[in-house]
């Protein structure tokens, strides 16, 4: 068995054994999504406020970073990225599936 979290580094990378931060594998920049681009509009848990959230994409954490900075100066508001998903303020589930559509991705709409 082999140490999969440490109380000390927080997450080990599975192949190196070195903390993720400090790994220098290219295990560690796994993409997290499936290639299956959801689109979904969401207000559980913000105070009924309303956020945009993409999820599934096929990208390493520098490149979501980098979308999604794109997507929110696209909308015009704030979000942030978290766990492989982008949050972007507002509902802007349109406007975020034109933008990933000229990009190449084939987002989906989720939810109601």
């Amino acid at each position: 068995m082999s140490l999969v979290y440490s109380t000390e580094t927080g997450r080990m990378c599975p192949s190196c054994r070195q903390p993720v931060a400090c790994c220098g594998c290219k295990a560690a920049s796994v993409p997290l999504g499936d290639g299956n681009v959801r689109v979904a509009r969401q207000t559980k848990g913000r105070g009924g406020k309303c956020v945009t959230v993409v999820k599934g994409l096929a990208l390493d954490a520098a490149a979501l970073a980098v979308l999604g900075k794109q997507l929110r100066t696209a909308c015009g508001s704030g979000g942030t990225v978290k766990d492989g998903v982008i949050e972007v303020q507002g509902d802007h589930c349109d406007l975020i599936m034109d933008v990933l559509a000229k990009q190449g991705h084939r987002p989906k709409r989720a939810g109601g």
